[in-house]
């Protein structure tokens, strides 16, 4: 099912750096945990609204990307959200299989407890 996109949420809006890009950190929608975190511009922003599939600027490529587009381990954009200044984004999605380049679950998996 592909999303209705919010006529309110203009990826216009947003506050990207000076490389034209915000964070975009994806987070699993019925665990809460933290998968990884990735770059949009505009167009991947709007290319996630419109196909419900997360869509990402690769830095190092130079190239939009859909997660899993090759590896099969996608990501369902179910919510994007804004932080309060509109330079953060949080894609609420469902993960297939692992999110992280290196076959985790979690590109946050290196833990240091603070006493």
């Amino acid at each position: 099912m592909t999303p209705t996109p919010d006529p309110h949420f203009d990826p216009e809006t947003l506050q990207y750096n000076e490389s034209g890009l915000v964070c975009a950190v994806a987070q699993q929608h019925d665990t809460g945990e933290v998968l990884m975190v990735a770059w949009m511009d505009a167009e991947a922003v709007r290319r996630t609204l419109a196909t419900g599939m997360a869509t990402y600027w690769s830095r190092s490529r130079g190239e939009y990307w859909v997660k899993g587009e090759t590896s099969g381990h996608v990501q369902r954009v179910l919510q994007v959200r804004h932080d309060c200044d509109g330079d953060a984004l949080l894609l609420t999605v469902d993960q297939t299989g692992p999110a992280c380049h290196t076959g985790t679950r979690s590109c946050f998996d290196e833990t240091r407890t603070l006493s």
